[in-house]
This record gives C-alpha cells, structure tokens and sequence, in this order.
C-alpha cells in the first residue's frame, strides 16, 4: 500500500501544499505504475531478481551507472540487455581486454579522402545503454574514457565534444575471482557509480524453472515497455520530488558518520550524497509518492554508499565490511522526528 501525505510525520507541510505543487499524486501514481511494468517485464527474463532488478532501474531513472560484481553465469550482461529492450533503448556492448584503447571505447577521428576532411567516427558508447565487460580487465588509460562520459554524457575527441544519446546508462561489469591480469578500479571511478549490486545466485524455484526449459524468452523477444522518450521524462520527474528539511541533515550526518568512522580511511563524498538524494526520489515516486520518507534513504544507502567508502588498512584486514559501516552510521544517526514531536 502505497504512503500518503495525510499519514506519514514527514508529510508535505500545508503551507506548501498551499502553493502551486510541481508533483502531483496522480503524477506519482502514473510513475509507479509505469515502473512496475518495466519491472515486471524484466523480472520476466531475470528470474528470480526482483530487488536487482528493481535497483536496476531506480539507477537508471535517476541518471545514474550501474556496477555490477559477480561470478560469471549470474546473468549480469542479460540484465542490463533486458533493461535496454524494456526501454526500446540502442545498446552497445564492450568487452574490456587488456589491450582494448581509449578510442575503441570513444570513438576515433579519421581523415576522408574523398571529402578532403576529418570525420568523427562514434564508438560504441554512443548507446542509450552501454555495457561494459569486465571493465577491471582493461588498463587504467582505457577506463578512464569512461570517466568523462559517466560524469559528463560526451566524450571529447580532438578538442571536439561529441554529445551521447540520451537517457545514457553504463551497465559495468566485474568478476571478483580470476585476479590475475586485471586492474582494480580507482576510487574515483567507483564514485561515478550510482550503485554497485551483485546479481547473486538465482534461488533454487527460478533455476529449477531454468533447467526445465519453461523459461525461455530473451531481451530479443521481449516486447519495449516504454520509449526513452518516456524515460527521459520519468527521469525528469524525479528532480521534483519533496525532501523535508530534516532529511537533509539526516542524509548530511549518515554520511558524516562514514568519514568519522574510526575503521574508515575514506568516507562518502559529497557526489555520493548526491547520488543517494536522486535515487531516494525515484524509490519514493515508485512507490506512487511525492516526497522522500527515511525509510526510502535506508532501502538504498547499502547500494549507492558501500561501493564509495575506503577501508583503514587493519580493519579491511579484519574482515569489516562497507555494509558494516553503513549499518553503524544508521545507528548512530537518530531518525528525523516528526514536526509536531520535535
């Protein structure tokens, strides 16, 4: 059942309400309508990965990457093509390998003969979804292409910049076993990632629905959803969502619990704040609402904060985990009280 304004502490104030609305419930409900429908079509071919796929696309609505780490055969490349057929989005596929160059990535400019100039000739992130495998195989030059277009949605060639179709989604994958020959991922290209998910195992109904062969359809034959047309829209609405005063403390002290954190050399950044504010404002309009609530901010700090905080030395050593620091900063921070209690 989805929240309403009448009955959550953190509701809109009536003074606002008041005041031309740039969201509307009907808006909310149209949104989390629409989203459920691309999730129900994916789930259709992801078995099993609901949460994922879920996750999936509150990164994309929010204009975020994805990254995805996991052991091979989980179905990390079938996501992110099923999401791009959902969305009747073009996509490209990149397989990072040691020897892959930056222009192979961006695209290359090449004289014309015949016309006597220089032409750019696009590379394949020119894609509404771009994926790229096992991006920790390819060197430290060749991922760094990525950086300019993550951030910026061009790439530069030349002096010249060249502007990527939108809305633009790099799905990035990694494989955590295999070490040998591949280059771990600088901090700050993990913090170009909106969210960073592991597939996982499917659980033992959806591969037993596998092995029997009733499950056979692929992103191939799925039918679009919606246009990027309408994504791009979607994504659009989600700057317009309420955030209540509190909850931006509330999101400014979870994080600074993560720097100050004694097991911590690294804590969040400010662009992961950023991050967790935009993909909080499409969870919340998903579940048919125009404003933030707390518990939208802890469904997702795990995905977007984890990836982005740096262990201290001894205590990645004893095994602490970045969830575990972001379970620490929630219970350190007290949740925002409702106007008429504080």
């Amino acid at each position: 059942m989805h929240d309403t304004e009448q009955t959550h502490p953190l509701r809109v104030p009536r003074h606002i309400q008041q005041q031309p609305v740039q969201l509307v419930a009907a808006q909310a409900e149209q949104f989390a309508a629409t989203f459920e429908a691309l999730a129900s079509a994916v789930d259709t071919v992801v078995l099993g990965k609901q949460e994922v796929v879920r996750l999936a696309l509150t990164a994309m609505f929010a204009q975020g990457h994805i990254l995805l780490e996991d052991v091979p055969g989980t179905g990390k490349t079938t996501l992110a093509r099923t999401i791009a057929a959902a969305v009747s989005g073009q996509w490209r596929r990149i397989q990072f390998t040691p020897d892959l160059l930056p222009s192979d990535v961006s695209g290359v400019t090449i004289f014309n003969q015949a016309s006597g100039a220089f032409e750019f000739h696009p590379g394949p992130v020119f894609a509404n979804i771009v994926i790229a495998d096992e991006i920790n195989r390819a060197s430290p030059k060749t991922q760094s292409a990525l950086l300019e277009v993550m951030e910026e949605g061009r790439v530069t060639v030349d002096g010249n910049p060249h502007q990527v179709p939108q809305p633009f989604l790099v799905v990035a994958t990694q494989n955590p076993v295999e070490m040998d020959g591949t280059y771990r991922l600088p901090e700050a290209q993990l913090d170009r990632f909106l969210v960073k998910l592991s597939v996982g195992y499917p659980v033992e109904a959806a591969e037993i629905e596998v092995l029997r062969g009733t499950h056979q359809r692929s992103p191939e034959h799925l039918s679009p959803v919606v246009d990027t047309d309408t994504v791009a829209q979607m994504a659009e609405m989600a700057k317009h969502v309420y955030i209540a005063e509190p909850l931006y403390a509330y999101l400014v002290q979870l994080a600074n619990a993560t720097r100050n954190h004694p097991q911590v050399a690294v804590g969040v950044s400010p662009r992961g704040l950023i991050a967790l504010t935009r993909a909080a404002s499409v969870f919340a309009l998903s579940q048919g609402r125009t404003y933030i609530i707390p518990e939208d901010v802890k469904a997702l700090a795990g995905p977007v904060f984890t990836h982005r905080i740096q262990l201290a030395p001894d205590a990645a050593m004893r095994g602490t985990t970045g969830a575990a620091i972001v379970a620490d900063a929630f219970e350190q921070v007290p949740v925002p009280l409702p106007a008429s209690a504080a």
